[in-house]
């Protein structure tokens, strides 16, 4: 069937009205006059089944737009080494639009990207002013805001600082949701003993210190189980 040539605000609002209506994506595709593959594609690239709104991926896809318009800048595309820097650039952009799907800020989003796609994990102050274009204090910020949820450390170069990202990034920033999970289930646990029991507020406390309990056990051990696996693929 002839397809327009993007999505219109309209149409990401009707895609998140089928997926909360439980609609196929080939129903959804149906509906809009367009390709499954159109949707789907959609779909996954802002946040899934589950997480789609209509909104979001609208931002999203108008500050990707805005991004490619721009030519990578000569010293981006030489560190690039082999691989094509318009690829791996919309990449990188897509990678910070899904950050910023989930809640961090755009130029946060920006600044953990480039760490993390550079191929030492890791980039100076300066650096990330030159690649990014924004202000010292700028970073600074963003900086501050990784350091605090442990996703990023910094170092000195001689007189500069090395910003990097760690290589269980994930196993520790998992780690430290389980634990926030532990201190959700102990407080409304506690909260449950205080209104009692047989209370509405009892029981309800009651019920989200259970559910946080499993959640944060599920979470331990799956951060176990990874940890145990990287270990396992490391020896000789």
């Amino acid at each position: 069937m002839p397809a327009r040539s993007r999505l219109s605000f309209d149409d990401r609002r009707r895609i998140a009205e089928g997926l909360r209506d439980g609609l196929t994506y080939a129903e959804i595709a149906r509906r809009l006059g367009r390709p499954r593959s159109t949707v789907s594609r959609e779909i996954s690239r802002n946040g899934g089944p589950h997480g789609y709104r209509a909104h979001h991926a609208q931002q999203a896809t108008n500050w990707r737009a805005r991004r490619r318009r721009q030519v990578p800048p000569p010293e981006l595309r030489d560190s690039y080494g082999d691989r094509d820097a318009r690829t791996v650039q919309e990449f990188t952009e897509d990678f910070t639009a899904m950050m910023i799907q989930t809640g961090m800020s755009p130029l946060t989003a920006r600044v953990f990207a480039a760490l993390f796609v550079s191929d030492g994990a890791s980039l100076t102050a300066a650096e990330l002013v030159q690649r990014l274009h924004v202000s010292p204090a700028s970073i600074s910020k963003a900086i501050r805001w990784l350091e605090q949820r442990g996703l990023v450390s910094r170092g000195r170069e001689g007189r500069r600082e090395r910003y990097a990202v760690a290589v269980d990034v994930w196993y520790r920033t998992w780690s430290e949701s389980a634990r926030s999970m532990t201190l959700w289930a102990d407080t409304t646990r506690r909260g449950a003993d205080v209104f009692g029991a047989g209370t509405p507020v009892g029981l309800r406390l009651r019920t989200t210190s259970r559910f946080f309990e499993l959640l944060s056990r599920d979470m331990a051990q799956a951060a176990e189980h990874w940890r145990q696996t990287v270990s396992l693929q490391r020896l000789p």
